[in-house]
């Protein structure tokens, strides 16, 4: 019996593994098809307006359980963990595939490594400092791929890539405020009440500073790009983190934290499917990347 349920749960972890995968790896080529219409700005603030709605029964019922300081840290997270990257992601990929993106988001767990070392007294290894100097690597060779020339000099650098690599610093510090701030609170009640501390602003930039509204009543396939984004605050954003936090408690965060090398895989599948183009110096790179972040998050 016990063996039976050994087996049931790490069939349920791998599954929660590659639908989380499918989730996040999927979000780009979201961002990608609502860009078609919407602004970087409108594309950011409306997926935290879905995410925060959608879990609006979750986070009112816990607003009275908290406490000013509490209160305070969670508005930081819902800063640097959900609405500044959301604009910040929307902004690279004007001029970003979305399949490098996914790339270039893998370093996630890196940045909470180097975060960690410096702001919270968190240890660094002498392999997260192997692995941070592959991926670094890996991401320098990315920046200066040249089409029809393999590789270029620095003047090549696509600068909209530090949008992102600035994006997973904020996830950096937001799950450094998380493991070391939040012993207390549950994840998903972190997740949602984050969020929702977030939420009015989303909506007052949304609907008095953008032409949001405008489009989606006149412009032609403006509600198509409004569903791809919903569901990337709905599915990408509020589910896939509850989902991550049932992983979590089903196999361990290590396992957990192995979604990181799946996500630039399904990104890649669906630029390629896009018609997005790699050449050959952006899979060296890619290769690189990967493993920086696999051998400086091995324990």
């Amino acid at each position: 019996m016990s063996r039976d349920i050994q087996a049931e749960g790490a069939l349920k972890a791998w599954g929660f593994l590659f639908l989380l995968a499918l989730i996040w790896g999927s979000s780009f080529i979201l961002i990608k098809r609502g860009l078609e219409i919407f602004s970087p700005g409108e594309v950011g603030a409306f997926r935290i307006v879905a995410a925060g709605m959608i879990l609006l029964p979750l986070s009112l019922p816990r607003l009275k359980t908290l406490n000013k300081r509490q209160v305070k840290n969670l508005i930081i997270v819902g800063f640097v963990g959900s609405f500044i990257p959301a604009f910040l992601f929307a902004k690279a990929q004007t001029q970003l595939s979305s399949s490098l993106t996914g790339v270039f988001n893998a370093m996630t767990p890196l940045f909470v490594v180097i975060i960690g070392a410096l702001f919270f007294n968190a240890r660094i290894t002498r392999r997260n400092t192997i692995g941070l100097f592959i991926a670094f690597i890996g991401v320098v060779l990315l920046l200066i791929v040249k089409e029809g020339s393999g590789f270029g000099t620095f003047s090549d650098i696509n600068s909209y890539a530090f949008f992102v690599l600035l994006a997973c610093a904020c996830y950096g510090v937001n799950l450094n405020i998380i493991k070391y701030r939040f012993v207390e609170l549950k994840p998903i009640a972190i997740t949602a009440i984050s969020l929702l501390m977030v939420l009015p602003l989303g909506l007052i930039y949304l609907f008095a500073f953008t032409d949001f509204s405008f489009k989606l009543i006149h412009v032609e396939g403006a509600m198509e790009a409004a569903g791809y984004i919903t569901i990337l605050g709905v599915v990408g954003t509020a589910l896939a983190l509850i989902l991550f936090n049932i992983m979590v408690k089903v196999a361990t965060p290590v396992f957990a934290s192995s979604v990181t090398y799946l996500i630039p895989i399904v990104a890649i599948v669906w630029g390629l499917f896009d018609g997005e183009v790699l050449l050959l110096g952006h899979y060296i790179g890619i290769i690189a990347v990967i493993f920086g972040v696999w051998v400086g998050n091995r324990r």
